[in-house]
C-alpha cells in the first residue's frame, strides 16, 4: 500500500520508489509507488499535477484503496523523485479549507453539510436542515467564513477510529482526506457567490480572491 505523505507534510517533493509501471491501451502508463505527494482526485477535490521523475503526472487517482499515478511516459523502476506543482497544490488546498470554513458558518445556523464540489470556479457546499435550521443569508455566511480567516486558526489534524480528522483551532474536527491550509488566514478572501435555499437543502455557491 502506497504511503500517503501529502496526510502529515505540505512538502512539495519527495524521492521514493516506483514499484511498478505499465502501459495503458491509450498511450499512457499506470504508475504505483511507495509513497506518493500527489493528492489523487476525490472528496471534491481535484487531483495534483506535477512530475515523477521525468515524467509529466497525468492524474492521481483512487483504485481498491490504492493511490494510483497516471504519467505521459514511462517511469523506471527504482528511485525516483516526485515533485509537486505548487501553484495549482495552493490553489486546490485554499479552496478545499474555504469549503470546510463554509460548513462550519452553515452549522452555526443548524444546516448539517453533506457534500462538496471543491474544484476553483466551480466551489460548492451542500447542507441539508438539522433540527434547528434557520434561514441564513449570503452576507452572514459570508461573515463568519471571513471572521474564521482572520482569527487565523492553525490547522490539526489527528485520526479517530482509522480515519483521519481535521480542523483549525477549536474548531470541530471533521474526517478528511484532503489537503489543507497550514492555518485559516491562508485561505484569504472566501466570496459566496450564492445561497439557494429549498426544500429542506442549502446550497451555497463560492470563490476565492486571487492571492
Amino acid at each position: 500500500m502506497t504511503i500517503l505523505y501529502f496526510f502529515q507534510s505540505d512538502s512539495l517533493s519527495l524521492t521514493t520508489e516506483v514499484l511498478s509501471c505499465s502501459a495503458l491501451p491509450d498511450g499512457q502508463f499506470r504508475v504505483v509507488l511507495a509513497a506518493t505527494l500527489f493528492h489523487p482526485q476525490g472528496g471534491g477535490q481535484p487531483s495534483d499535477q506535477g512530475c515523477v521523475g521525468g515524467a509529466k503526472l497525468v492524474k492521481a487517482m483512487s483504485e481498491n484503496g490504492e493511490v494510483i499515478h497516471i504519467t505521459d511516459r514511462a517511469v523506471p523502476a527504482g528511485p525516483v523523485i516526485l515533485t509537486v506543482n505548487s501553484a495549482v497544490r495552493q490553489l486546490n488546498t485554499r479552496y478545499h479549507s474555504a469549503g470546510h470554513l463554509i460548513a462550519y458558518a452553515g452549522e452555526q445556523s443548524g444546516w448539517q453539510a453533506v457534500k462538496g464540489n471543491h474544484r476553483p470556479g466551480e466551489g460548492r457546499i451542500v447542507f441539508i436542515a438539522g433540527n434547528n435550521a434557520q434561514p441564513v443569508t449570503a452576507e452572514e455566511i459570508s461573515q463568519r467564513v471571513a471572521d474564521m480567516v482572520a482569527a487565523d486558526l492553525p490547522r490539526r489534524t489527528s485520526e479517530y477510529q482509522g480515519r483521519r480528522q481535521v480542523s483549525w483551532g477549536d474548531l470541530p474536527a471533521t474526517a478528511c482526506g484532503g489537503t489543507h491550509v497550514a492555518s485559516t488566514g491562508t485561505t484569504g478572501e472566501v466570496v459566496i457567490t450564492k445561497v439557494k435555499q429549498k426544500k429542506g437543502e442549502l446550497s451555497v455557491s463560492y470563490q476565492l480572491s486571487v492571492v
